[in-house]
């Protein structure tokens, strides 16, 4: 259900008290087999080796290599070329000299397998200060590095492929959301009824913006909640009215009075950013104590508060850097940081969109969904996401967990679709299916096939 991610010190105490040589023998050779077998008809294979243990594995794939009656010799002039630069515990910017090998390798026009993480990229956190290496394929051992699932890093990873070198498993502060994840999500019981199943209140959907307020409702229906009510500017109700036959409508000025029939709170999809909007996003969170996610206008302005339910932030990289005080840039360059910050700072969960999804809570390890094709990267989506997460937490599920799991259902739900003009109503059609397909119901095994490469998540509406 969670793949471990691991950082270097992480892999550093799996080795312990295993013989070097031995590992280093067994991860230059799957280097070699891997590159043999995606590119058998190639006759000439390339290393740049640093001096490191890492350079020590492309030297023994190039030994490998030769064996199996290939030109192989260090060098970028080649059909394939191994980057054995740099490791695991590579930080900070290339010096001049690096910075040019790796440059030359982006510029030689040849497929590149990476061993164990791309030259440049930080394995514990993504983070691409200077050049760094494009491959086409990285080969790491034991493990996925947190590096090679967290942009930028992640976009010069190509496809991961994790190598056996015989070390245990271990406890990772880091963990990869995989579709079997979706079991987790409780099952409506026989004896439940449509509140038990998870009711949701959902706020917002101002004058033009009543489309996001319908996408959350109607998430939450097909994430499985039983009951949703909708508040929203009374100008706005005979739209949503129209648009969305399930939900219960109120007018906005009523949601402090219907929360207690809920199990949870979405506020801000298509709310407004007015200075009584900020207030009632204020009141919300002080005087509830159900279970709330807050995204979109919901975000704007928001300071830390004092609340002990159940909170979740769901921001893009611009929304959380106001959140912070910083750049956009920042957040995009530090995206793990930045995700524990918000949540040190807001004393929450809180889940950073991009083409990961980064979810962090206090005390807490990261958990990551990457499993969203790029076609989810289009208006609307974080509404849905809005509308998963509220369904999930009325169903009990803790903060971290149940906005990492929404996240994974959409994803799942979007790989189901059209790979080209899919729609965020595509996506809250698609998501029974793929809670069904995933969500461990008896007498179903099938999980579909889902694209793991150039991945995206919830579009940052």
């Amino acid at each position: 259900m969670f793949e471990p991610l691991y950082t270097a010190d992480e892999m550093k105490a799996a080795e312990a008290g295993h013989d070097v040589p031995t590992l280093m023998e067994r991860a230059g050779r799957a280097v070699a087999d891997e590159a043999l077998r995606r590119f058998p008809d190639a006759r000439s294979f390339g290393a740049v080796c640093g001096g490191g243990a890492n350079g020590g594995d492309g030297r023994i794939a190039l030994d490998v290599l030769r064996a199996a009656g290939r030109k192989a010799e260090e060098g970028v002039e080649s059909e394939v070329l191994i980057d054995a630069l740099f490791g695991t515990g590579f930080r900070g910017e290339p010096r001049p000299e690096a910075a040019a090998l790796i440059e030359q390798v982006n510029r030689a026009g040849v497929p590149v397998v990476a061993v164990d993480v791309p030259s440049g990229v930080n394995a514990d956190t993504g983070e691409v200060a200077g050049p760094a290496v494009r491959a086409d394929v990285t080969v790491t051992m034991h493990g996925r590095k947190i590096g090679l699932e967290v942009a930028p890093g992640r976009f010069h990873a190509g496809e991961v492929v994790v190598a056996d070198i015989g070390l245990e498993h271990r406890e990772t502060a880091a963990r990869l959301v995989t579709p079997e994840a979706l079991a987790l999500v409780p099952h409506k019981r026989p004896e439940g009824n449509k509140y038990t199943a998870g009711a949701v209140l959902v706020v917002g959907g101002s004058p033009g913006m009543t489309g996001a307020v319908c996408l959350c409702a109607s998430a939450a229906f097909r994430a499985d909640a039983g009951y949703v009510t909708v508040c929203a500017p009374r100008e706005s109700l005979p739209v949503i009215e129209t648009k969305l036959l399930e939900a219960v409508k109120r007018p906005l000025e009523d949601a402090i009075d219907v929360l207690e029939r809920h199990g949870a709170v979405a506020v801000g999809p298509g709310l407004g950013r007015s200075d009584d909007r900020r207030a009632l996003v204020r009141r919300l969170l002080e005087e509830s104590d159900l279970p709330t996610v807050v995204d979109a206008d919901a975000l704007y302005g928001l300071e830390p508060f004092e609340r002990s339910a159940p909170t979740v932030l769901t921001p893009h990289a611009g929304e959380l850097a106001r959140l912070l005080g910083r750049e956009s840039a920042w957040v995009d360059a530090h995206r793990v940081e930045a995700v524990h910050a918000a949540s040190d700072r807001f004393g929450c969960a809180c889940l950073l969109k991009g083409a990961d999804a980064l979810v962090a809570a206090p005390g807490k390890g990261l958990l990551i969904a990457a499993l969203g094709p790029p076609s989810l990267a289009t208006a609307g989506t974080g509404d849905v996401l809005t509308g998963v997460t509220g369904a999930f937490l009325a169903k009990g599920i803790e903060p971290q967990l149940a906005v990492a799991l929404a996240a994974a259902a959409c994803g799942v739900a979007a790989s189901l679709g059209p790979a080209r003009g899919l729609v965020a109503g595509d996506v809250v059609g698609l998501l029974p299916i793929a809670l069904t397909e995933n969500g461990g119901v008896p007498g179903t095994g099938s999980t579909p096939e889902l694209r793991t490469r150039g991945l995206s998540s919830p579009d940052p509406s």
